[in-house]
């Protein structure tokens, strides 16, 4: 776990934002769940998984609870669901931090943030295709360009169930050739199997059964209508069938986000799928569903690989200097803050050298200086910290328009007589 200070959250409050502006521009409301659950609401995403049974972290409360951090937010807005029944379709977004105990890598931590979107109500595979076009947008809107979107379709229940038999009989006859972490992959979930990146596992999973053989009719014509929908309105794709992803309640519609910029071993900036049983096993009506979660700060890294979304510049516009004693910063600086500017100061009675030192460290671009001549004449002096526009004295009462005009459009501001 680690700490965001300065610069570093201000980027991470800019990503949130572009976030929120392109799922609200399709209508979606934001959700906020607990960080903290029964148990039971992530069981559900299924007790052979790693998540569930290796990297979850749970603990019984004072009171007898068995309760866990989330892991991941798709259950908790479910769950949610399930409680306070909105109106269908339920389109919601959340952003925020998750938990595991798993080994910390480069761009996940054991507390690691995420922004999604979830869809709740209609089996349309319309809603598949606006739920992978949101996602590839908002990456695209942060000037990532080497993306890409790979897509699979688990089917349905009894056609998964079939093919993860499928493949299960495969892996265990070959198990002598899979890796360590393959066979122990096996017993748990066969079908996390085909993630493995390992050489030695490679062959066996190219040779293994193909998903698509297993589809129903029906899925195979949800998986169609997704594949032409993107076509239409020109997002890109490629089939995977070997994309399973590491949830158990997935079915049909499930896709990733990978990033070409980043190791091809950890690549996946996001994804999501289809997960229509989900809400049933929470308690609550048969009610489809889909969505995807993207991982902030894969993300992030895989900005800086294509020097994509800088992030916001750090600093506050105006820094006050007063040498007075403090009291004409207090209300220079306050009349401004109420005027719209960022405004920053001295304290502590520092000298006048140590407050410019501070002023250039803030990033301001304006320093304005109260000093016992200004204090006596009414006026502060306007020093400009970047480019080479020459220091003014302006009338202290038309402070606030002129650093609004200094600022704004760098035109020369009023002057008073000296």
């Amino acid at each position: 776990m680690r700490d965001l200070l300065g610069d570093e959250a201000a980027r991470r409050r800019a990503f949130d934002t572009a976030f929120i502006e392109v799922v609200g521009a399709a209508g979606y409301e934001q959700i906020v769940p607990p960080i903290l659950e029964d148990i039971g609401v992530f069981s559900r995403i299924g007790e052979a998984t790693d998540v569930v049974s290796k990297e979850m972290y749970d603990f019984v409360d004072r009171g007898g609870r068995h309760v866990a951090l989330r892991p991941e937010q798709t259950a908790s807005v479910c769950r949610a669901f399930v409680e306070h029944r909105p109106a269908l379709p339920y389109k919601a977004w959340y952003s925020g931090p998750n938990f595991r105990y798993e080994k910390p890598q480069r761009g996940r931590q054991r507390q690691f943030d995420q922004v999604g979107i979830e869809v709740l109500g209609p089996e349309d595979p319309h809603v598949d295709v606006e739920v992978i076009a949101i996602g590839w947008d908002f990456l695209a809107s942060l000037g990532l360009t080497d993306v890409e979107l790979v897509l699979n379709s688990l089917g349905d229940p009894e056609d998964r169930r079939r093919f993860t038999e499928a493949v299960g009989d495969h892996l265990r006859a070959h198990l002598a050739k899979l890796s360590e972490q393959s066979r122990e992959t096996l017993e748990r979930n066969p079908l996390r199997v085909l993630d493995s990146k390992r050489s030695e596992d490679a062959p066996i999973i190219a040779a293994a059964p193909r998903i698509e053989d297993f589809w129903s009719t029906e899925a195979a014509e949800h998986f169609s209508e997704v594949r032409s929908g993107l076509d239409r309105i020109g997002v890109p794709w490629r089939a995977d069938g070997g994309l399973v992803r590491g949830l158990d309640y997935y079915r049909r519609t499930t896709f990733e986000f990978r990033s070409g910029a980043l190791d091809s071993a950890q690549n996946a900036l996001g994804g999501g799928g289809r997960y229509d049983g989900l809400v049933e096993d929470l308690g609550g009506p048969a009610t489809p569903g889909i969505g995807f979660a993207i991982g902030v700060e894969r993300t992030l890294i895989a900005c800086d690989s294509e020097s994509a979304f800088p992030g916001p510049a750090g600093g506050v516009e105006v820094f006050v200097v007063d040498t007075t004693g403090g009291s004409e910063a207090l209300a220079l600086s306050t009349e401004l803050r109420r005027g719209g500017r960022t405004v920053d100061r001295g304290f502590g009675g520092r000298s006048m050298k140590a407050q410019m030192k501070a002023a250039d460290r803030s990033g301001a671009q304006l320093a304005l200086i109260i000093g016992d001549d200004e204090l006596a004449s009414g006026t502060v002096t306007a020093r400009f910290l970047r480019g080479d526009r020459p220091q003014e004295q302006w009338a202290r009462t038309e402070a606030n328009r002129l650093v609004a005009e200094a600022l704004a459009d760098h035109r020369p501001p009023e002057m008073t007589e000296s």
